[in-house]
């Protein structure tokens, strides 16, 4: 990408980055890294017009996050159908959608974000900033 001057690097990080838990240390601690990566890499990288962000996801509804959710609506409820009512205190009421991540994704790296660079963008619907 240096080389031919041009370019667009995208990091799908995850939230826990900047909002770390005890119970996923690790992987917040890896989220936080790759946010501080792509924030200090995207500063540098416009020098060679090349443009490098972040996204970060909340909770979204892929397999993994139904099936956590699913074992403890089975412990809490007694039923693992009820895995939404678990969720219920999210912004709207639910986990995000894939494909809302994925169609922030394609704008930000379209030309219509041609400026951004360097920053790390929250899909969350506030959710890091509620009490």
């Amino acid at each position: 990408m240096k080389t031919r001057s041009s370019g667009t690097v995208v990091n799908i990080i995850g939230d826990l980055g900047r909002s770390p838990r005890f119970d996923y240390v690790c992987g917040s601690t890896a989220n936080a890294a790759l946010i501080a990566f792509t924030e200090a890499v995207g500063a540098k990288s416009t020098d060679w017009n090349e443009r490098v962000f972040g996204v970060n996801p909340s909770g979204t509804k892929i397999d993994r996050v139904v099936q956590v959710a699913r074992k403890r609506a089975e412990s809490a409820l007694g039923d693992p159908e009820r895995w939404p009512e678990i969720l219920s205190n999210l912004p709207f009421g639910r986990l995000a959608e894939p494909d809302e991540i994925a169609r922030m994704v394609v704008m930000l790296a379209s030309p219509l974000a041609g400026y951004l660079s360097g920053t790390v963008v929250d899909i969350d619907a506030g959710l890091r900033h509620r009490k």
